[in-house]
């Protein structure tokens, strides 16, 4: 279990919860970070006094100096700022619950302290995710998933790793399975946001709608757990009560399950590899009536259908693809473009960007740059 943590986008849906925990199970914060949510950011610096905090928005952040102005703090800015939070020296943990490809550099900086990374940032994978788990291995930096469906699997293969057959890695299907893309033509930012089991922020909630969220999680998988993309099966399951399964050599199938809440994975990256009790849900088996599941229809969501592809293109490829997901995705919650707009926005981005079979890591940042800069402009 660890005593200390960074706190990496501590005003979104995952970092609240993220703080939640340490506060129950006694683990100091060091350090918070938040993209521009001064009044609430200020709250958690006077509840949790962290030696240091930083905003990634320069104007927020000097707002944030003023704030605090009568409180022993550093405060940092930008990416810098975010970078100095993660490898403070005096956290043992860096828990990144930013959301996008802002979360690679930090997380790469923390490896670089030796920290135990609780992986919420999925996008740093997806991007990177041979540069990060490389570095990991070379300096002994602990990765533990805080995903449900890759905390899930981080917790079925424990003491099986060699035992693996395949990753069965499940998801809701989100609020429109089932539907054609006539159907979802005409969804507003407001229905997309809409999650049928899991209360999250803005942006995962779109991709989970759009199943892209599957997608990076499909690439997040692959590296997390050293396999290919013939190795991994995606399960739509409805009731989002298992979180995912492994099917090993042998035939057996083993599956996480527990009430749908972020609080659960979040509290076991700190605690593990031990378990302690949580106050969350939980499950009754006598009131559930059923769980269901299904093959994804790839036709009816073609983001999970490309994402899936791009993992098997590798080198930019999903680079690219997500960092134009991030950009169409706020397009459409900016009530820029429509919902559909956002994979064919993306697929085009994926089609003319070109790719590199083993990208350094200036590579994955000038084509993150690029896939946003082709989605603005079409």
């Amino acid at each position: 279990m660890i005593h200390s943590v960074s706190i990496l986008g501590s005003t979104g849906s995952i970092g609240r919860q993220s703080l939640a925990a340490a506060e129950r199970l006694g683990v100091r914060v060091a350090a918070l970070t938040a993209q521009k949510s001064v009044g609430l950011l200020e709250e958690q610096i006077r509840k949790f006094k962290p030696a240091y905090a930083a905003v990634y928005d320069k104007k927020a952040a000097a707002d944030l100096r003023v704030a605090v102005a009568d409180m022993d703090i550093d405060i940092g800015e930008g990416m810098d700022g975010l970078r100095h939070a993660a490898a403070l020296t005096d956290a043992e943990a860096v828990v990144t619950a930013v959301s996008g490809s802002v979360g690679l550099r930090p997380t790469l900086d923390a490896i670089s302290q030796k920290k135990r990374i609780c992986l919420a940032n999925k996008e740093t994978l997806v991007c990177a995710g041979s540069i990060v788990m490389k570095a990991a291995a070379d300096k002994g930096a602990q990765i533990v998933p805080v995903d449900s469906e890759h905390a899930a699997i981080f917790q079925c293969l424990e003491g099986r790793r060699d035992q693996l057959h395949k990753i069965l890695l499940t998801g809701s299907g989100g609020p429109f399975r089932g539907w054609t893309r006539a159907q979802t033509a005409a969804v507003t930012p407001e229905q997309a946001v809409k999650h049928p089991n899991w209360h999250m922020g803005a942006k995962i909630s779109v991709d989970s709608a759009t199943m892209m969220n599957k997608g990076l999680e499909f690439i997040e998988a692959m590296h997390l757990f050293a396999v290919t993309p013939d190795d991994i099966q995606v399960v739509v399951h409805p009731q989002s009560v298992i979180h995912s399964m492994v099917e090993l050599v042998d035939g057996t199938v083993l599956a996480q399950l527990a009430v749908p809440d972020m609080g659960l994975p979040i509290q076991y990256a700190m605690t593990w590899p031990e378990r302690v009790p949580s106050p969350y849900e939980r499950l009754d088996f006598w009131r559930m009536r059923d769980m269901t599941f299904e093959a994804p229809d790839l036709e009816k969501t073609p983001c999970l259908a490309l994402a899936m592809d791009c993992a098997r293109l590798g080198g930019l490829a999903p680079a690219v693809m997500s960092a134009a997901n991030e950009a169409a995705v706020a397009l459409f919650l900016g009530g820029k473009i429509g919902y559909n707009e956002i994979y064919d926005r993306v697929a085009e981005a994926v089609q003319r960007a070109p790719n590199v079979p083993d990208p350094t890591l200036n590579d994955i940042l000038a084509a993150d740059d690029e896939a946003r800069r082709l989605v603005l402009q079409r």
